[in-house]
């Protein structure tokens, strides 16, 4: 693993410890649920606009992000009768059929990305981000909201986060060619890397209150094993059918492999969807993929 790669993975563990301090040091007088909010309605529209403003979209590129969301949807179709056999508790089955596929693409994916095949992967890894947001805004606002509330209320929670139509006119903007200025692209960045750090500071958060003794063994099972170990086979199998450059199948791989995303601690937190017990799943994800990152520069060079 490269030293880049090594700085990379640091500095997100290092805000992560960040949050888990605070709250030991301050423990009731830092509000969890203050934050969630702070961050899923205020903090993440900057980082939305910035991530889509960025750049043009070009069409030339969205075939690596059509493929990320085809396999997405496909270990989804998997997940759904897989959870409902294995997992009779409601928020516990929500968990297990979403979580695994709200990878982290952007806070670690788009800096591994950059470190494994340079710059020039900034492009294909920021419209796989996007999709990625769209998988969490939607999909994975459903099945959160499924663990208290009805199809219809969990539908309606979709439509009620800004996050999602900041995501629409931010695409809107892009396609009739607006370029934000230099001071609006500097405060949106402000925003974005407030979020960014937002999120890893409020995994800590939540990481201090987790007991590991309560652990549930078969749900950390099956989300490491959808993650690390189906998703990877069905990726390989899919890519191994399209006509693609390798470098660009290895981002598309890379970022279906990258553990977690502090968004389902966000989303769970929002809809009183067990939000500790997937905060274990992001906690053992991330220690797992510490490991597979020293492997994976020689699985990528297999495509």
């Amino acid at each position: 693993m490269s030293s880049q790669t090594l700085l990379s993975l640091f500095g997100i563990y290092l805000f992560i410890a960040v949050g888990f301090g605070a709250k030991w040091s301050f423990k009731d007088k830092i509000d969890d649920r203050t934050i969630t909010l702070l961050s899923v309605y205020f903090l993440q529209i900057f980082l939305t606009f910035w991530g889509l403003l960025k750049r043009p979209i070009d069409t030339d590129l969205l075939l690596a992000p059509s493929v990320y969301l085809a396999i997405t949807l496909m270990a989804l179709l998997l997940m759904i009768p897989l959870s409902k056999l294995l997992f009779h508790d409601t928020k516990e089955r929500s968990i297990a059929t979403v979580a695994a596929l709200i990878g982290n693409t952007g806070n670690l994916g788009i800096p591994l990305g950059i470190a494994l095949f340079g710059e020039q992967c900034v492009p294909y890894m920021t419209l796989i981000n996007l999709v990625n947001v769209f998988v969490v805004y939607t999909i994975g606002v459903f099945y959160y909201s499924r663990g208290e509330f009805s199809v219809r209320d969990s539908l309606i929670n979709i439509l009620k986060l800004p996050v999602l139509w900041a995501a629409m006119v931010a695409i809107l903007l892009n396609l009739i060619g607006y370029h934000p200025s230099e001071a609006v692209d500097k405060t949106l960045m402000m925003g974005a890397y407030a979020s960014m750090t937002m999120q890893l500071v409020l995994f800590g958060i939540y990481l201090y209150g987790t007991k590991f003794k309560e652990i549930n063994k078969r749900l950390t099972i099956w989300i490491s094993g959808t993650k690390f170990i189906l998703i990877p086979a069905l990726a390989w199998v899919v890519l191994g059918q399209i006509e693609m450059e390798s470098s660009v199948k290895g981002m598309v791989f890379l970022e279906l492999m990258v553990p977690l995303a502090v968004a389902n601690v966000n989303l769970a937190s929002l809809y009183n969807c067990a939000p500790r017990t997937v905060t274990i799943q992001v906690f053992v994800t991330s220690i797992l993929f510490l490991g597979i990152a020293f492997i994976l520069p020689l699985i990528l060079k297999t495509f």
